[in-house]
């Protein structure tokens, strides 16, 4: 029996995106493994942070989508900012490029100020 082509192509499109669900599945529960990366001993203190901080970004930006693509944006990208809040405290505390230290600190104020506005948006809604 011959399998029609449009099978096939399909199969062909869809394959790849079943294989990356299922690796960002199994890479949700994986603390402290990162891109084939695992915290240890010798693991660079910063390396740990900004892992800690990927992890955790990427599992507070897993939300429960509601079909308002408002609501599902503001609720996703809080944790997004979030994160990079936590990534510009982990180069202060790590880093030593006065330039990287500076944009970390004006990103820290910008997110800042982002995140504010979005749970007070939230909130207004009766969302948060």
């Amino acid at each position: 029996m011959k399998t029609p082509v449009s099978a096939v192509f399909a199969l062909f499109l869809i394959t790849p995106v079943i294989a990356l669900a299922q690796g960002e599945h199994q890479h949700g529960h994986h603390p402290h493994h990162h891109h084939g990366q695992t915290v240890t001993e010798d693991t660079p203190p910063s390396v740990a942070a900004f892992m800690d901080v990927n992890e955790r970004m990427h599992r507070d930006m897993d939300i429960a989508f509601t079909g308002d693509a408002d609501v599902d944006f503001v609720r996703g990208m809080i944790p997004h900012h979030v994160g990079a809040v936590e990534m510009a405290q982990v180069v202060l505390e790590y880093g030593s490029d006065p330039q990287i230290r500076k944009l970390a600190e004006k990103i820290i104020a910008a997110q800042e100020d982002e995140i504010a506005m979005m749970r007070r948006w939230l909130s207004e809604r009766g969302l948060d």
